[in-house]
């Protein structure tokens, strides 16, 4: 009964939630055929950085989960950190390293925020957190824009693509972005619902994501119900991760 309440009042919050971007019938070509039930991808970042063992194992600081629930990193598998309770997986949340050096647009978004290659990093300082905060926010502009792209081909006449306002976070002692996107039926429900917090040590990005996503294969929660409930633990412990190394 607790756990149907906390779906209830989480379905509502989705619903609720406002909005950058929207995609509905009106915007889907008019020889799109109609999926009920779309088979769409998320689009990450290609190419993280190898690991030996657990990057989870580096990073993770305290973990907070619901009573019952464990969390730790995923046996045999370095990207994952598993949520699961009396011995059955849950959700995973997965973390993806992206060195800078290897990501050119980034780059780009660091020195038209003011951060040219070579910048001392200083965490403490006002003007630099205001810096790194607007080239994360040009990350997330831009993912978001490659996102609808897909899902305005991918949804069909009875889903709504909906984005989350990026919101400035601290991530471990780094500043950092939460955002996120859903995709609404129109109908009534929720097809697909992904959180993702971004943030950058000097050397890497580092993304952490996870969603309630029937089409993902990793980074994710088999029910909604879960994955509604899960949500204020991944903010906390996307708080306390060791970084900055």
């Amino acid at each position: 009964m607790l756990r149907l309440y906390h779906l209830l009042i989480g379905a509502t919050l989705v619903a609720l939630i406002p909005v950058g971007v929207k995609y509905g019938s009106h915007l889907i070509s008019a020889n799109n055929t109609e999926q009920k039930t779309p088979v769409v991808q998320t689009l990450k970042q290609p190419n993280p950085t190898p690991t030996e063992g657990s990057i989870w194992q580096n990073l993770l600081g305290n973990t907070s989960a619901p009573s019952d629930w464990q969390v730790a990193p995923c046996k045999g598998n370095a990207p994952l950190l598993c949520v699961s309770s009396k011995g059955k997986i849950l959700g995973t949340v997965e973390i993806g390293v992206y060195p800078l050096e290897k990501n050119p647009a980034f780059q780009k978004q660091l020195e038209a925020a003011g951060i040219p290659p070579g910048t001392k990093v200083d965490y403490q300082s006002p003007q630099y957190q205001t810096q790194l905060l607007t080239a994360l926010k040009a990350w997330v502009t831009e993912y978001y824009s490659t996102i609808a792209k897909d899902r305005q081909v991918s949804y069909g006449k009875e889903i709504i693509f909906s984005t989350h306002p990026p919101q400035p976070v601290t991530i471990g002692k780094l500043p950092g972005i939460r955002y996120g996107f859903a995709g609404l039926k129109q109908q009534g429900g929720v097809q697909e619902q992904h959180i993702g917090h971004v943030t950058f040590d000097g050397t890497a990005l580092y993304v952490i994501s996870s969603a309630f996503d029937p089409a993902s294969e990793t980074g994710k929660f088999d029910k909604l119900e879960d994955w509604i409930i899960f949500q204020p633990y991944l903010y906390a412990i996307a708080t306390d991760l060791r970084l900055p190394k």
